[in-house]
């Protein structure tokens, strides 16, 4: 599956929001947690955690072979796999907004 084919976006308004995936987006990153598309069982489990429709989830750090990942959601810290974390879909906050 190459790069592309996690991102996608939709029309609102007059303006395209761009959706990634979480393990796209690269260190000190802010975003907006969309949509898990993940299996039910997983899915319930990061819920759980926080990660939830429009919750705000920031890239803190990447271990040094660059998985896993560390995220910063609702005030806690969560590592995720790539495997993970490339089915949850965020949309990326522009600088200074």
């Amino acid at each position: 599956m190459d790069k592309d084919s996690y991102r996608f976006s939709s029309r609102i308004s007059s303006e395209f929001i761009i959706l990634s995936a979480l393990s796209e987006l690269s260190i000190g990153t802010v975003a907006t947690v969309e949509s898990l598309e993940l299996p039910d069982e997983v899915g319930h489990h990061l819920m759980h955690m926080g990660f939830v429709p429009e919750a705000c989830v920031v890239v803190i750090r990447r271990a040094p072979a660059g998985d896993p990942t560390v995220y910063s959601i609702d005030g806690f810290e969560i590592a995720l796999r790539r495997e993970t974390a490339c089915h949850i879909r965020v949309r990326p906050q522009l600088e200074g907004s």
